[in-house]
């Protein structure tokens, strides 16, 4: 590939940050370019959900000058990079093979993510579910909620849920035959969500990561739960982000690396 086709990282942190400003990222979070020069000449990206052994293993061998994931793989400071640990290990080979590396988390669960969830579900008359973000123009911030499309069991919700975002199980907190139409959706983890889903009146939510007493809790106080997984959800930044950079940049051969629910269930 010459230099005639690619693109200066810079160019394309710039487009990210369009999209996703890092002001709408959470304090605690970290994203950007956290590896690797952003002078760097890109001419082919892969996407990832997660930036594990494998996915970086993929990256360097695909010969990727950008890796691009949603979850970042340095989330707290470290005070040096070496062979020691796996995340140095990470990181050391990301730089031997001149990877920059460039992660939109709750930047991108805020502008991207979000809309995005609540539009594979069809939901109707949508509103932010929680707002991180607020300005003299808009409110923005966490989650979803509104209507769904028709009133629906909440058996028939979760199966929908299952079928849309191609799940091979989803867990249950609630009564099967409940009926449920106004339903709030948080991808990732949303424990934290359960009071905002309330508060929204909401009569479902759909998110991941929900322990036991966080279901039982829910249910005593009349909002049914489906469990996706985080993966499972999550999962749909691939193709978003796949999508947005060969629309913008379509002189870049773009590829999701291989990836799966990083857990298996037996029955």
């Amino acid at each position: 590939m010459n230099n005639e086709t690619k693109v200066e990282c810079s160019v394309i942190m710039e487009s990210l940050e369009r999209l996703s400003a890092h002001s709408f990222a959470e304090p605690w979070d970290n994203v950007g370019l956290l590896a690797g020069r952003r002078d760097k000449e890109v001419g082919k990206v892969c996407i990832a959900l997660d930036a594990t052994d494998e996915v970086i293993e993929e990256a360097a061998g695909k010969g990727a000058d950008l890796l691009l994931t949603h979850h970042p793989l340095i989330f707290s400071a470290i005070k040096r990079v070496n062979t020691d640990d796996f995340i140095g290990r990470r990181i050391v080979k990301l730089l031997r093979n001149d990877i920059s590396y460039y992660a939109m988390h709750t930047n991108f669960d805020v502008m991207g993510m979000a809309d995005a969830a609540a539009d594979e579900i069809g939901l109707k008359e949508r509103q932010v579910l929680e707002i991180t973000y607020e300005d003299e123009i808009a409110k923005e911030g966490i989650g979803r909620y509104g209507k769904l499309r028709q009133v629906m069991t909440l058996e028939e919700c979760a199966s929908y849920v299952k079928e849309v975002f191609r799940l091979e199980s989803v867990k249950v907190y609630g009564e099967p035959g409940q009926a449920v139409e106004c339903a709030a959706i948080s991808p990732g983890s949303g424990k934290s969500m359960i009071k905002p889903a309330l508060a929204a009146g909401a009569e479902v939510l759909i998110t991941g990561d929900i322990e036991h007493h966080e279901g039982l809790d829910a249910m005593a106080q009349g909002l049914t739960v489906i469990d996706a997984g985080h993966y499972g959800i999550e999962k749909i930044f691939v193709p978003y982000m796949e999508e947005y950079l060969k629309r913008e940049f379509p002189r870049l051969e773009v590829f999701a690396a291989k990836e799966k629910n990083p857990f298996w269930v037996m029955v």
